[in-house]
């Protein structure tokens, strides 16, 4: 009669809880050690070698947790943007039309990148070469969606058969001109006070049927 295949201790211990809460700990370290990084030196300063160190893990268990530099890289994108939702949460806009709350939001994100240039020009940079999926955009529609009084969850798309789904799209693209702007202004090209103006006029024009 076969006998039943051994199973694999778990690293953690044998409490799933346990493990599940030392496999947590350890990625937020790594996210957070790349993002330290990243906030002195860009994309480049952010080798998974450097990295591990940082952190404290094996290079081999860098690579399990994130198989790529570039999967790192989303990862700082979205501790970034979990860091702007707990932000509106705390204190939700509360601009009288949709379009003064949505800029609100990304004037807000545009003060908490520009604390940090070096991170905010690496993440933005990575946006836009990424090899892999980083939602960072469709995550920021969905909040802008939520702030300018749409109900539609973020993460989506929308469909042709979604009463929400150009809203989405507009929000998405307001998220794209911030991206842009924000760009520019690390370039030297934009001042705060001209992304402001530049990102109430589009969200006026976009949002102005919500």
């Amino acid at each position: 009669m076969p006998t039943a295949p051994k199973q694999r201790a778990p690293i953690d211990g044998g409490r799933p809880d346990v493990r599940s809460r030392g496999q947590h700990q350890r990625r937020k370290r790594i996210v957070s050690a790349a993002a330290a990084l990243a906030s002195r030196g860009g994309v480049e300063a952010m080798q998974m070698r450097t990295v591990a160190e940082r952190a404290g893990v094996a290079l081999g268990t860098l690579y399990r947790y994130f198989p790529s530099k570039m999967e790192l890289v989303a990862a700082v994108v979205g501790e970034e943007i979990d860091l702007l939702e707990s932000s509106i949460e705390r204190r939700p806009p509360h601009a009288a039309t949709p379009a003064r709350r949505a800029a609100d939001v990304l004037m807000r994100a545009t003060r908490g990148l520009m604390r940090e240039p070096e991170l905010a020009d690496a993440l933005i940079r990575s946006l836009i070469i990424a090899e892999v999926d980083a939602p960072f955009g469709d995550r920021l529609a969905g909040l802008l969606l939520r702030v300018a009084g749409g109900d539609r969850a973020p993460g989506g798309t929308g469909s042709a058969d979604d009463p929400d789904g150009e809203r989405f799209a507009l929000a998405g693209s307001l998220a794209g001109v911030w991206m842009h702007e924000l760009l520019e202004m690390l370039r030297g090209r934009r001042t705060y006070e001209q992304i402001q103006q530049r990102i109430e006029i589009a969200a006026d024009r976009l949002l102005r049927d919500f």
